[in-house]
C-alpha cells in the first residue's frame, strides 16, 4: 500500500456544544438549565449515524472463571501468582459480568449507547486452546450478543484480549508459530458461531501491550523478560495470527461480515504545527510502529525497523507477510496518550522529545494529558495508510471516583478529558478523517491487570464487595453526547 502523502493540512475547525438530559437523581436546576432557551448550543454536530459505544474485555469483567467448562488462561496463572497484582487482586469475579450481563445491557440502552464491544475468552471456548470446543462457551456469547441486539445495541467482537489459554502458553504461547494457526482456527470458529449477529470483529487488541508489557517488562501476564531476538520472533507470530484470523474469518464468516483489530498506535504529534513538524510525526508514525501497524498496513518490515535490529531481526517468508497484510474492513485505535515528535536532520527525520516530569498526568501515570491524539492518530493513519473506515476502540482515563455524601460519583477529572479529547476527534472529523465511531473505554470499573482494582476507569462506579452499579457524573455527560450527537 502506498504510504505517499500530502502535506498540506485543512484549515482547523473546532465545535463545542452545551445541552443536558435529565436522569433519575439529576439535580433538577441543571435539567432545568439545560431545556431553558438561553442554554448554549453547538455549532457542529458529528455525522449522522456515528456510532457511539463503549467497551470491556472479558477477563476484566466477566469473573466465572472455574464456570461451564472454562480452562485456565495465562492471566489467571499471572494473577494468582503472589506479588504480581497489586493488593493480589484477581479476576476471578470481577463485575461478575458473565452473571448480570442484562442488567447491565439495561443500563447502557438507557444511557443511549449504540454500540458494545466486548471480548471472547479463548479457554472459554477451547480450554486448552486447541482441540474439543466447550458449547457452554458458546452458548454464553450468544445469549449475550442476543441480549445485545434485543436492546437495539450493535455488537463488536475482539476475539484476543490477552487471555491466552494456558495450555497454549505451556507449549511456548506467542514464541510457537504453531499458536498463530490455534488463533486462526479458534477466531474463524467463533465467527462461524457469531456472525449471524455480529457484524464487526476484531482480530487482536494491542499487541504492543501483550508483546512488551508481557514479555518485556514483565508487568501483564505471562511476565517473562526476553531479550530482543526472542521479541521480534514472538511480535512476528503475534502479526502472522491477526492475518492468519483475518482469512478464516472471511472463510468461516457470513457474508458481509467485516474485519478489523484494535491497536494502541504510538501516536506521534508534532510538537508544533508547523510543516517541518508534521512532516517527523508523519515519518514517526510509520516508523515507531513498524513492528505493528505499519507491517499489517504495508505488508513488510521497513528497512529502518531491520536495520535496528539486524541479527535480531525476526525470521519471516514473503507468504507470511502477505497473510499480514490481509485487507481489512476498518482500523481501530486505541488511544490514551501522545507522544510528541519535533523535526530532527537524522536520518530518521524526526527525534521523540522525553516528556517533562511536570507534564500534567491523570491517575494512571502513564496516561499523560493530551487531547490532540485523537486529532492526530486517525488523521496521520489516514493520511499515511489511506484506511478508510477508523474506529476510536477505546480511549478513557482512569479516576480515585470516591462516592460522595449524597451517594454520587462526581468525576468531572473524567469529564474533562472526554470534553477535551472529544472535541479534537470532531476537529479531525470535520476535516475529512473518515472516523466512524467512538468506544469509551470502559462502561464498567473493572481489573485494570496489574493494578488490580484500585484505578477506576469505568463510566459506571462498582461497588467490587457487593457488586452495586452507580452511574457517575460521567455517565450522564457521555448519554448526553450521544443524544445530542455533539460535544457537550
Amino acid at each position: 500500500m502506498s504510504t505517499r502523502v500530502s502535506r498540506r493540512f485543512l484549515a482547523r475547525l473546532a465545535g463545542c456544544c452545551a445541552a443536558t438530559m435529565f436522569l433519575p437523581g439529576m439535580d433538577a436546576g441543571i435539567a432545568a438549565y439545560a431545556s431553558s432557551p438561553d442554554s448554549p448550543k453547538g455549532r457542529s454536530a458529528f455525522p449522522k449515524g456515528f456510532l457511539w459505544g463503549t467497551a470491556t474485555a472479558s477477563y476484566q469483567v466477566e469473573g466465572a472463571v472455574r464456570e461451564d467448562g472454562r480452562g485456565i488462561s495465562i492471566w489467571d496463572t499471572f494473577a494468582h501468582t503472589p506479588g504480581r497484582i497489586d493488593h493480589n487482586d484477581t479476576g476471578d469475579i470481577a463485575d461478575d459480568f458473565y452473571h448480570r450481563y442484562h442488567d447491565d445491557i439495561q443500563r447502557m440502552k438507557a444511557m443511549g449507547i449504540k454500540a458494545f464491544r466486548f471480548s471472547v475468552a479463548w479457554p472459554r471456548i477451547f480450554p486448552v486452546g486447541t482441540g474439543a470446543s466447550e458449547q457452554r462457551g458458546i452458548n454464553f456469547y450468544q445469549r449475550l450478543v442476543d441480549a445485545l441486539l434485543e436492546a437495539g445495541i450493535e455488537p463488536y467482537c475482539t476475539l484476543y484480549h490477552w487471555d491466552l489459554p494456558q495450555a497454549l502458553q505451556d507449549r511456548g504461547g506467542w514464541e510457537n508459530r504453531d499458536t498463530a494457526r490455534a488463533f486462526a482456527d479458534y477466531a474463524g470458529f467463533v465467527a462461524g458461531k457469531l456472525s449471524d449477529r455480529v457484524h464487526a470483529f476484531m482480530t487482536v487488541n494491542e499487541v504492543r501491550t501483550f508483546i512488551e508489557n508481557g514479555n518485556v517488562e514483565g508487568t501483564h501476564a505471562p511476565g517473562f523478560k526476553l531479550d530482543a531476538k526472542r521479541i521480534a520472533q514472538m511480535s512476528h507470530h503475534a502479526l502472522l495470527g491477526h492475518g492468519l484470523a483475518v482469512e478464516a474469518i472471511r472463510a468461516q464468516a457470513k457474508p458481509g461480515t467485516r474485519v478489523g483489530l484494535a491497536d494502541n498506535v504510538l501516536a506521534t504529534i508534532p510538537a508544533i504545527d508547523s510543516p517541518q513538524y508534521c512532516e517527523a510525526a508523519r515519518r514517526a508514525m510509520r516508523e515507531e510502529n513498524a513492528m505493528y501497524l505499519t507491517a499489517i498496513l504495508e505488508g513488510s518490515y521497513t528497512p529502518g525497523y531491520l536495520k535496528r535490529l539486524g541479527a535480531n531481526a525476526p525470521v519471516h517468508t514473503a507468504e507470511e507477510m502477505r497473510s499480514i497484510a490481509s485487507p481489512l474492513d476498518f482500523v481501530g485505535l486505541n488511544l490514551y496518550q501522545p507522544f510528541y515528535v519535533r523535526a530532527d536532520e537524522s536520518e530518521a527525520g524526526y527525534a521523540m522529545i522525553p516528556v517533562p516530569a511536570s507534564y500534567p498526568r491523570m491517575l494512571s501515570p502513564w496516561i499523560t494529558l493530551g487531547p490532540d491524539v485523537l486529532y492526530w492518530a486517525p488523521r496521520l493513519v489516514h493520511d499515511l495508510w489511506g484506511v478508510k473506515n477508523l474506529y476510536i476502540t477505546e480511549n478513557g482515563t482512569s479516576s480515585t471516583d470516591q462516592i460522595a455524601a449524597d451517594g454520587k460519583v462526581y468525576d468531572t477529572d473524567r469529564v474533562m478529558f472526554l470534553r477535551n479529547g472529544l472535541t479534537q476527534l470532531q476537529r479531525a472529523i470535520d476535516e475529512g478523517v473518515p472516523v466512524k465511531g467512538y468506544f469509551l473505554w470502559s462502561f464498567l470499573d473493572n481489573f485494570e491487570w496489574a493494578d488490580g482494582y484500585e484505578k477506576r476507569f469505568g463510566i459506571v462506579h462498582v461497588d467490587f464487595a457487593t457488586q452495586k452499579r452507580t452511574p457517575k457524573l460521567s455517565a450522564e455527560y457521555y448519554a448526553q453526547v450521544i443524544r445530542k450527537n455533539a460535544v457537550c
